[in-house]
């Protein structure tokens, strides 16, 4: 991947990413934003608000340089990451402007430890990994038949309120043209133009089976936090969406994607509004193997906090062999909901060792249930869950 000569420069800066790392990517994005404010579209500026996004950059920089020799740990977080770059639209001619404001940001913030050697192996090794980036983005593109950044006009056809917080959305496209192929575990990006002229573009699972006919996303009103800001899209989303407004789509991206085409016993947990891709797992499970065993898991704060429960229920009523374990943080007020967090000890048996399972929710919970599922036996080979920020590289830090 990179030259003998430059790999000891590599191999040396781990140590200096892992201490500096944050304080590089803040410069980063500091100084590209200030030469090219039109970035900003591409990037969750809530994520830039609370952080979670120069840390995600720091994270994957350090996780390159730590495995820079270890192409098969790379390679499923480079998939992933295509698959997110895809859906926002880059470019291969964002490349040379990141490459060129990243090694500015590591030579600003290490000084002279910054010698041109360093320098120069990094600008070898980011090189490096763009080429990587840029072929299999360009193949994705030509793969959904699809210019980068494009996105299709789609028209509203029913708004449901899920839960206290979450709102679903079903739309078509406006052109009457075909709705675009998915698999369960997906998701599109909405772009929003705020009345300022802000644009902004946010990821949201696929909530529903692909029916060839159109397409649901379920949204979280993203309330303000002690270190958050609230969030601008899933607010307006919120606030401004009802039958027969039209939204800007992208085309389906994502490498999570649920086994919910073959008839092996198979386990889906989530929380939240992680629930969106688990409940597109099992309504597709529900029209092609409508006999298969399913121990769907969920977490709510409580059942007014519990998206999708129509869904839930009608899938319990073509399923025979579907298993639902509900839990309720505050209180167990309904149905067969266990109180407090989801313990796996109190969830149906399932063969530990021969199923797969499949996470999605917040991180706390996905952390407490990866640490649970491997103590019960069930071997990280079987374990997949859905992420997005530095969790992402967790196995690789």
């Amino acid at each position: 991947m990179i030259s003998a000569a430059s790999r000891p420069y590599i191999d040396a800066s781990v140590p200096v990413l892992r201490e500096h790392g944050l304080a590089i990517t803040k410069t980063f994005y500091h100084n590209v934003f200030a030469e090219l404010p039109a970035l900003t579209n591409l990037f969750n500026m809530g994520n830039q608000a609370n952080g979670a996004q120069q840390q995600s950059l720091a994270s994957a920089v350090f996780a390159y340089a730590a495995n820079i020799g270890n192409p098969d740990a790379l390679g499923p977080v480079v998939n992933r990451i295509v698959h997110k770059h895809v859906s926002v639209g880059i470019r291969a001619e964002h490349y040379p402007i990141v490459g060129r404001h990243l090694l500015g940001a590591i030579a600003e913030t290490l000084g002279e430890a910054a010698t041109p050697e360093l320098l120069a192996a990094w600008g070898e090794a980011y090189n490096a990994l763009a080429d990587i980036f840029i072929a299999a983005e360009r193949e994705m593109y030509a793969s959904a038949g699809i210019e980068p950044g494009a996105t299709r006009t789609m028209r509203v056809t029913e708004v449901i309120k899920q839960s206290e917080d979450v709102l679903s959305i079903r739309f078509v496209p406006a052109d009457g043209a075909p709705v675009p192929a998915f698999k369960a575990g997906q998701y599109v990006s909405c772009a929003v133009t705020f009345a300022d002229g802000r644009h902004q573009l946010r990821q949201y699972s696929l909530s529903d089976a692909a029916n060839g006919e159109n397409l649901r996303i379920s949204v979280k009103r993203e309330k303000s936090g002690a270190e958050t800001p609230a969030g601008q899209v899933s607010n307006w989303l919120h606030d401004h969406v009802k039958v027969g407004s039209e939204l800007q789509v992208s085309h389906p991206f994502g490498d999570f994607t649920p086994d919910t085409e073959s008839n092996e016993p198979v386990v889906l947990l989530s929380a939240g509004v992680g629930v969106t891709p688990m409940i597109a797992a099992l309504n597709r499970i529900a029209q092609v193997h409508p006999q298969r065993h399913v121990i769907f898991g969920h977490a709510a704060r409580d059942a007014s906090h519990h998206a999708h429960q129509a869904d839930l229920a009608a899938a319990r009523k073509r399923m025979p062999n579907l298993l639902v374990a509900t839990f309720y943080e505050d209180v167990a007020e309904s149905g067969d909901a266990k109180q407090g967090w989801m313990d796996v000890a109190q969830m149906p048996s399932w063969p530990r060792t021969e199923t797969n399972v499949y996470l999605c929710g917040p991180l706390p919970f996905m952390q407490a249930q990866w640490t649970s599922l491997l103590a019960a036996g069930v071997p990280v080979s079987r374990l997949h869950r859905e992420v997005f920020g530095p969790e992402a590289l967790d196995h690789l830090l």
